[in-house]
C-alpha cells in the first residue's frame, strides 16, 4: 500500500499520514525529516543536499527522488509507505513515476484533503505555539487551561508569523500554482480520491481508510 498525501498547508494531510501509518503499521515518510536524517547521519546524499541548503537552493528534483527511494527501499517500507509533502510539483512526480517503474513498483492511491482556502486561513489563524517547549494550541480546537498560556510550561503563547493571515495566503497561491496541478496529473492516472478535509479529524480518516479498504 503506497500512498501519497495531498492537500494544501494547513489542510491537515501530515496528521491524516500520522494515522494511516499508525493503522497499517507502514512507514509515514516527509522529504523534510529524510532530508535532515542524512544530513545529521552524513550520508553521501545527504551531503550532496546541505551543499544546495547552505547555499540557500532548493535541492534538485533527481536528487530528492533519490534520497526518497533510498529511504522507501528500506526493510520497514515493504508493506508500503505514506508520503507527506512529496511530490510538489509535476515534475517531481514524474521523476518518481519513472524511478519507480525502473523499480517494477508504482503509487497505489493519491489522497487529496480538500479544504477550502477561507477554512485554511481560518484554522491556521487560530494556532498558537509556545515560545519556550514548542507546544501548539488552537483557539477553537485545542484550548490551552488558561488562555494565551501554556499548559506545559506555563509561558506565552503566540500566533507565528507561518500562522498568519497574508503569510498563509502566499502559501496557499504557491500551493495552487506549483502543488495543485498534481490532483489533475494522479487524477489521469485514475488513482486520485478525494475527501472533504473540513470534517472533524475522525470523519476524515474514516474517509481514507474506507478508500483504502475498498
Amino acid at each position: 500500500m503506497k500512498i501519497i498525501m495531498l492537500g494544501a498547508p494547513g489542510a491537515g494531510k501530515g496528521t491524516q499520514a500520522k494515522l494511516i501509518a499508525d493503522k497499517y503499521g507502514i512507514p509515514h515518510i516527509s522529504t523534510g525529516d529524510i532530508f535532515r536524517a542524512n544530513i545529521k547521519n552524513g550520508t553521501a546524499l545527504g551531503m550532496e543536499a546541505k551543499s544546495y541548503m547552505d547555499q540557500g537552493l532548493l535541492v534538485p528534483d533527481e536528487l530528492t527522488v533519490k534520497i526518497l527511494l533510498d529511504r522507501v527501499a528500506q526493510e520497514d517500507c515493504k508493506k508500503g509507505y505514506v508520503l507527506d509533502g512529496f511530490p510538489r510539483t509535476i515534475p517531481q512526480a514524474e521523476v518518481l513515476d519513472q524511478e519507480l517503474v525502473k523499480l517494477h513498483d508504482q503509487i497505489d492511491h493519491a489522497i487529496d484533503v480538500d479544504v477550502p482556502d477561507e477554512n485554511i486561513i481560518r484554522r491556521m489563524g487560530g494556532r498558537r505555539a509556545c515560545v519556550s517547549c514548542g507546544a501548539t494550541y488552537h483557539i477553537e480546537y485545542i484550548k490551552p487551561h488558561k488562555e494565551g498560556i501554556c499548559d506545559e510550561c506555563g509561558q506565552e503563547l503566540v500566533l507565528r508569523d507561518d500562522d498568519k493571515p497574508e503569510t498563509v495566503g502566499k502559501r496557499l497561491d504557491v500551493y495552487h500554482e506549483q502543488t495543485q496541478p498534481l490532483i489533475d496529473f494522479y487524477d489521469r492516472k485514475g488513482i486520485l480520491k478525494t475527501v472533504d478535509g473540513t470534517q472533524d479529524m475522525q470523519d476524515v480518516f474514516d474517509a481514507i481508510v474506507a478508500i483504502l479498504e475498498q
